[in-house]
């Protein structure tokens, strides 16, 4: 497992913080506290309880759906964008396969996305730059202007 922080909190750097994680289970609890202990030093004036149950529901998934012939890891990375916070969460996989479902009361599974739909101020998935399937979502009002 591998932890970054990129800079002092102080000075501006578009990427706050990265971490790469194993595709196992234990690794969702792991990203959300070291994920706390990174993004506390920036003050954040949105709330770090709703980046950790997001941050929580997309490792999952990337646990849960990334697929790889070979070995692979779980790759989280969050930047400040002016006054927004982006999380991206990576994991191979098909980008195609993210979709937004609206299951029925009964349904067991297909509640993730939907969760981060609500509570996040958007979201997105694609092809990562690491050429997997990347899902983040934004905080606009992370921080003053």
């Amino acid at each position: 497992m591998t932890y970054v922080v990129d800079r002092n909190p102080c000075e501006e750097s578009p990427r706050l913080g990265a971490m790469t994680l194993p595709p196992v289970a234990e690794s969702v609890p792991r990203a959300r506290r070291w994920f706390r202990k990174f993004i506390s030093a920036y003050e954040p004036a949105c709330s770090v309880d709703d980046c950790l149950l997001l941050l929580s529901e997309l490792v999952t998934n990337a646990v849960v759906h990334g697929r790889s012939e070979g070995p692979w890891v779980v790759r989280v990375e969050w930047f400040r964008e002016g006054s927004a916070l982006r999380v991206e969460v990576h994991n191979p996989g098909l980008p195609e396969n993210v979709r937004l479902r609206h299951p029925d009361a009964g349904d067991a599974h297909g509640r993730r996305l939907l969760l981060v739909d609500s509570v996040s101020d958007s979201w997105h998935t694609g092809v990562s730059r690491f050429g997997e399937t990347v899902v983040s979502f934004r905080m606009t009002d992370a921080w003053p202007s």
